[in-house]
């Protein structure tokens, strides 16, 4: 991802997660922080599919549509901020290497987990990808706040 992709990973956004909006402020952090957790994937000249992704604080996922003004100097898992595909590149096997593309640099970060929270019905694809669902009571107001279905998963990896 470049900056000048940003304006259509916004768009895509807004089309693909309207119920979770997200200030394009939120983008450009996340590509200055960690530009090589950002990604995009082409379908000929158009960006079809998006990931956000940056070392973070395991059982802390950052709420939605916030700063993070830096990451943290002891990350403890990479967290997968947004994985998102147009209609036309799901199915397309686009995903499942945006994952392990995604457990690589976990390792190379030497970070032994990976975490997310799923939205949108998605907790099966991501339990096809070794994740689990983690209780973690103090996340749920925070949860919440995402959708009634959000779950927060983690997937444990060796290093």
């Amino acid at each position: 991802m470049q900056p000048a992709d940003l304006p259509d990973v916004g768009v895509l956004a807004a089309m693909i997660h309207p119920d979770f909006p997200e200030d394009d402020a939120v983008f450009v952090e996340r590509l200055r922080l960690y530009p090589q957790g950002c990604r995009v994937f082409e379908r000929g000249d158009k960006i079809a599919a998006y990931v956000i992704s940056h070392p973070w604080l395991e059982r802390a996922p950052p709420t939605l549509n916030q700063l993070l003004g830096e990451l943290p100097a002891a990350p403890s898992t990479y967290y997968i901020h947004d994985i998102a595909l147009l209609p036309g590149a799901r199915g397309s096997g686009a995903a499942a290497q945006v994952v392990t593309a995604l457990v690589e640099q976990a390792r190379a970060e030497k970070l032994s987990s990976l975490s997310l929270v799923a939205v949108n019905g998605s907790a099966g694809f991501w339990r096809r990808h070794g994740f689990v669902a983690a209780a973690v009571p103090e996340l749920d107001a925070k949860l919440r706040s995402y959708s009634d279905d959000a779950q927060f998963m983690i997937r444990d990896i060796a290093i």
